[in-house]
């Protein structure tokens, strides 16, 4: 008899227990929830529904006006596969990426390595090293136009050159990557300095009393110290890369460059929706560019957890 009283309470204790997590959770959200509403209603707004819309728009052959929308299923898929320009512009930010990541990642890791160990005007060195980053697109841009000019530019001037950046096509896209360069590292190099002062002072010091040098300590207690803050870094680099956009329309005065070196995918998909005024062929383009960029942070994920459950086992 007990037992079968037993056994007819446990529905009766899970329904209460399942009920005091309801009122908890319940709870939880009348004291913080209503803190982050807003970030979800504007996230919805102006991210979810855009995305939503765009992918209804590479379905039809919708123009600037939104007049006499029609469904065109894939049809605007299979002329973005068919289209060279695509390649080519798909191409050029990749390229980009290719240049740009690598030279980053270790640029900014010597600069955080000089500011880190700097003992006199420390601060100075790390308002140098980040200012650049503060700046807006158009004003970096615009610099970096007048800076690669043939006659009166100061690149020119200082290496003794006369080469027409900005107008040939073999130095088109190193003189976008020269300004990115100066513009963007400063970001790298604050995550790298903060991943620096996080690492224990006594590694260095157990290691200097073993008789290591500054580059053993560099390469057995620096470099493996700063391996997940270099897989963020270069995470990012990435994903922000293949979106080059600003730099390279203000520099070549919202133009491709020279024979077209420069349009990169971005510039394109807006040339298509702004120009040509094909809303759904540039959402159908926007949308593979979305999947790119969703493959590289999801492959980013991927070999982290690898990684963290290596390191558990």
């Amino acid at each position: 008899m007990s037992t079968l009283v037993q056994a007819g309470a446990l529905p009766s204790r899970t329904a209460a227990v399942t009920d005091s997590a309801r009122a908890r959770w319940g709870r939880r959200f009348q004291h913080g929830g209503w803190f982050v509403a807003p970030f979800f209603v504007l996230y919805g707004l102006f991210v979810i529904v855009p995305v939503v819309r765009g992918l209804y728009l590479s379905f039809t052959d919708a123009n600037i006006s939104g007049e006499h929308t029609a469904f065109v299923g894939l049809d605007n898929y299979r002329e973005a596969l068919k289209d060279d320009l695509v390649r080519n512009s798909l191409w050029h930010s990749v390229q980009f990426t290719l240049y740009v990541v690598p030279v980053i990642v270790v640029t900014a890791l010597l600069m955080a390595l000089i500011a880190h160990h700097t003992v006199h005007f420390r601060w100075l060195w790390r308002l140098c090293f980040f200012a650049p980053f503060l700046l807006p697109s158009a004003v970096v841009g615009n610099l970096w136009w007048w800076l690669f000019q043939p006659t009166n530019g100061m690149v020119n001037h200082v290496l003794g050159w006369d080469t027409p950046w900005l107008t040939q096509k073999s130095t088109a896209m190193l003189a976008i990557v020269v300004a990115t360069l100066w513009w963007t590292v400063g970001f790298s190099f604050l995550l790298y300095l903060a991943a620096l002062q996080n690492i224990p002072r006594h590694l260095y010091e157990a290691a200097e009393l073993d008789g290591a040098d500054s580059l053993r300590r560099l390469l057995h207690i620096t470099v493996p110290n700063l391996r997940n803050i270099t897989g963020l870094v270069l995470a990012l680099q990435v994903l922000a890369s293949l979106q080059v956009f600003d730099q390279a329309v203000v520099m070549y005065q919202f133009g491709p460059g020279p024979e077209e070196s420069t349009r990169t995918f971005v510039q394109y998909t807006l040339e298509q929706g702004f120009t040509s005024y094909r809303v759904g062929y540039a959402s159908a383009i926007s949308l593979i560019l979305f999947l790119i960029i969703a493959a590289v942070a999801l492959g980013r994920m991927w070999l982290l957890r690898d990684r963290e459950e290596a390191a558990t086992r």
